[in-house]
């Protein structure tokens, strides 16, 4: 005599069958945990101390405090941000992985490096503009330079003798003054530095004539007088150095140059996640306690979301695109 449930058809297997089912989604929501639920790496493409890293830290920092995980900063240099862009290119798409570039990464290399390791227009998941970094144009206290005019007028007088120090080829540091020569119709030589606190030697030992140096770097040697700031690469002037006119004011109209940073993911990273640590990056931002230390860094706030992002990875593609290809510039 069959038993109840093969009497309503459903047999032992059915029976099994339906068990397994009904107990499915309790132990699938049991394993897909909220995320993140690990630590997640946050990699910088340069040497600790710098302003990427700088930045890359405290937002590391905010998102682990309001995420409630642990973002961890790796440090990963070489090739003006491209070998630790390549790290995250490679990077499973999980939101595990993420990095912190600026323009020298995002915007310039492209047209620098040939062939990158990575497609810069398709490997990465873009999440959230950050923040941005002005430059002033200096020289040596004693130099007898003593305007952005002066500067003009000296590299008009003796064209071969002026020069300026970067940070390295292919860097914002060098692409900032090729700018500024190329709008003012002067030309000086690139003299190129393994970092920016080397660069930053070489001109105050007098070895270049001038140089561009991030706000970070230069602000204390303008408050102490061993650097003269002839202008500021930023649309308005710094309110930490108000005399310093921008180069716009100075004869430049329309100029507009800035080391910005970048909130990468690796292409094919679920959208909830990048657009949950978009809006936690955006979060982080106007957090006053965030805001007061990239204030005192003289780093400005910008933000935005992850739909606005790439439109302006592309402007500012295009912009410093065209410019590297009108004077033939090289990373090597």
């Amino acid at each position: 005599m069959k038993n109840i449930v093969e009497q309503n058809g459903i047999g032992r297997r059915g029976l099994l069958g339906a068990t397994l089912a009904g107990l499915s989604l309790p132990a699938l929501a049991q394993t897909a945990a909220p995320y993140p639920s690990r630590a997640v790496t946050v990699i910088v493409p340069f040497a600790p101390g710098g302003s990427t890293d700088f930045v890359a830290r405290l937002l590391a920092q905010a998102l682990s405090a309001s995420l409630g995980g642990s973002f961890v900063v790796e440090n990963r240099a070489g090739g003006s941000g491209t070998v630790g862009h390549a790290t995250l290119a490679r990077a499973r798409p999980d939101g595990y992985t993420l990095d912190v570039a600026p323009t020298g990464t995002f915007a310039l290399a492209p047209f620098l490096f040939s062939p990158l390791p990575y497609d810069p227009a398709n490997a990465f998941a873009p999440i959230s503009l950050l923040a941005s970094n002005a430059m002033f144009v200096c020289v040596p206290s004693s130099s007898p330079i003593r305007d952005f005019a002066g500067l003009v007028a000296a590299a008009k007088a003796e064209p071969a003798k002026l020069s300026y120090a970067s940070p390295g080829a292919g860097t914002v540091g060098q692409l900032a003054p090729e700018l500024m020569l190329d709008m003012a119709g002067i030309e000086m030589l690139h003299v190129p530095y393994r970092s920016g606190g080397l660069a930053l030697q070489a001109i105050l030992a007098k070895e270049t004539s001038m140089g561009f140096v991030d706000s970070v770097t230069a602000l204390p040697y303008l408050a102490s007088g061993e650097l003269r700031g002839l202008a500021v690469t930023s649309r308005a002037r710094d309110p930490k150095a108000p005399t310093v006119p921008t180069l716009a004011e100075s004869g430049l109209a329309g100029y507009h140059a800035t080391n910005d940073f970048g909130f990468f993911a690796p292409a094919g990273t679920p959208p909830a996640i990048v657009a949950r640590l978009s809006e936690a990056a955006a979060a982080a931002l106007k957090d006053p306690g965030v805001r007061g230390k990239l204030d005192a860094a003289s780093i400005d706030v910008i933000g935005g979301s992850a739909e606005a992002f790439p439109a302006y990875l592309a402007a500012e593609g295009e912009r410093w695109g065209a410019l590297i290809r009108k004077r033939n510039i090289r990373a090597e």
